[in-house]
């Protein structure tokens, strides 16, 4: 098993059932990863540094990275 199968994910809370999913992880120190569901867990993540996730987040957040 990987760090990746082995990590508790989180789905976001934006996620209602069988719809376009989420789900983040602490994948290793100062790693996060984030997977889509309908992937399963044995489909692609993308790796993150935290503080690139914690910049991503605060960007969405106040609208930074909303199509015009």
């Amino acid at each position: 098993m990987s760090a990746t199968t082995e990590s508790h994910w989180r789905k976001s809370s934006r996620c209602v059932a069988d719809s376009n999913c989420v789900e983040v992880a602490r994948i290793a120190a100062g790693k996060l990863g984030v997977r889509d569901t309908k992937t399963g867990p044995d489909g692609p993540v993308l790796t993150l540094a935290s503080e690139v996730f914690t910049t991503f987040l605060a960007k969405a957040k106040a609208g930074d990275l909303d199509l015009q």
